[in-house]
């Protein structure tokens, strides 16, 4: 793939997995792709494919396998960590450590790659601290420790940190797992509105399967070992889309782009 700056991530032959040698699980193999900037990408796929062992890849949080990627045009491993937390803002499942935190305290977190060694803010920092909490719809609960918050509200908040970090590329695992479907559309409309309007690349992985062929301008999809990009309708119409969740009783109508049970129901 020749260096294009309209991509932030450049991957060639990537193998992901664990461990080395002999003994290394490999999950995914020989991936090459682009992650564009200006657009929304939802990466899907089967439970196991790697998603988020992909996501940490990227995020430089474990080694890769195999294979080269450039981040904004330079390798990812000459990164130092304050350079990639300049770069890539990173939402994860795992737990938030810190339950006594505020709410903009935990924001407050994502200007630390800006700050000097006290992590004291500036009047910018509480300003892009103050709008991405608006972002999110989570300016009311400024002051609300993280403990007395629903699962749901503090994910809003992972995503309001990402967002005053100010990073080029944002990668999110399951951003919207613990949403309700309102709030689940809201937050995927956000992520669109701000990888055009600020030409952020947005990298995230999602279950629902619908939602994403709805919203994304791209598609990632993982299978067994194999990887598959491109336009959501366009797969859709190849079939890629048909095998993620084969199964009796279930059609994926290549058309309408929809999922739909076929329940053979016995008659009283």
């Amino acid at each position: 793939m020749k260096a294009d700056k309209t991509y932030a991530y450049e991957i060639e032959h990537l193998t992901t997995g664990y461990g080395s040698g002999k003994s290394a699980k490999r999950l995914l193999c020989d991936m090459t792709a682009g992650l564009r900037c200006g657009e929304l990408t939802c990466l899907i796929g089967v439970n196991g494919a790697g998603k988020s062992t992909l996501l940490r890849t990227l995020a430089g949080l474990q080694p890769m396998l195999g294979g080269s990627v450039k981040l904004l045009g330079r390798l990812l491993h000459s990164y130092t960590a304050k350079e990639m937390a300049r770069a890539v803002s990173v939402v994860l499942t795992d737990e938030i450590p810190v339950q006594s935190l505020t709410a903009y305290e935990l924001v407050a977190m994502g200007r630390m790659p800006y700050t000097n060694y006290w992590g004291t803010l500036s009047r910018k920092d509480s300003k892009i601290v103050s709008e991405a909490l608006e972002l999110v719809g989570m300016s009311d609960f400024s002051n609300r420790r993280l403990l007395s918050l629903s699962d749901g509200e503090k994910q809003k908040l992972m995503i309001a940190k990402a967002l005053a970090q100010n990073t080029e590329v944002i990668l999110l695992d399951e951003p919207v797992a613990f949403l309700d479907f309102p709030s689940k559309v809201w937050v995927l409309r956000l992520l669109s509105r701000v990888a055009k309007e600020q030409n952020k690349a947005v990298l995230l992985s999602i279950h629902d399967i619908e939602l994403a062929l709805q919203v994304a301008d791209r598609l990632w999809i993982l299978g067994d070992e194999n990887f598959v990009e491109g336009e959501p309708r366009i797969l859709a119409k190849e079939g890629q889309i048909d095998f993620l969740f084969r199964g009796e009783g279930i059609c994926f109508d290549r058309e309408t782009m929809q999922y739909s049970l076929n329940i053979d129901k016995e008659e009283s």
